[in-house]
């Protein structure tokens, strides 16, 4: 069983971004500090809506901000 993980470059696009807080980013895009820190932590993929809010907020395309990776039991050994 293959276990699917959407990752990000928030917190890179953040410093790079004249060092944004999390917070300026949520208010950007719409959503609480507490959301921006799971996206960041790894603990939440955002709907496709908020990925795209996400990417604009840092006027980048989608997948140069999310990526996708997919991990197989084999690589958790």
């Amino acid at each position: 069983m293959a276990k699917n993980l959407v990752g990000n470059h928030i917190r890179k696009l953040r410093f790079n971004h004249h060092e944004m807080t999390q917070q300026q980013l949520a208010d950007q895009v719409g959503v609480t500090r507490q959301t921006i820190v799971a996206l960041e932590k790894g603990n939440y993929s955002p709907s496709l809506e908020l990925a795209f809010r996400i990417a604009r907020a840092f006027h980048l395309p989608l997948e140069e901000v999310f990526f996708y990776e997919e991990h197989t039991e084999e690589d958790n050994k």
